[in-house]
């Protein structure tokens, strides 16, 4: 697996999942579907920060890696 996640992007998504997470552990939601839902885009956004590997931005060819410029 190649690295397509940046730095800014793995932030991002740790603290959205963070806010999911609180979300569906605090039982702000109602609905038992929309639950499980928000848990797990919450994980797949927190496992995909620390894995540094996005499925989606492989697919699409995307990636928000920074560019190392070699000296």
């Amino acid at each position: 697996m190649k690295k397509n996640v940046g730095n800014t992007d793995r932030f991002v998504r740790v603290m959205f999942g963070i806010i999911l997470l609180i979300l569906f552990m605090s039982g702000a939601i109602e609905n038992n579907l929309v639950q499980w839902i928000v848990l797990g885009v919450s994980m797949i956004l927190i496992i995909t920060a620390f894995a540094t590997f996005c499925p989606l931005y492989a697919l699409v060819g995307k990636s928000t890696c920074e560019v190392k410029r070699k000296k």
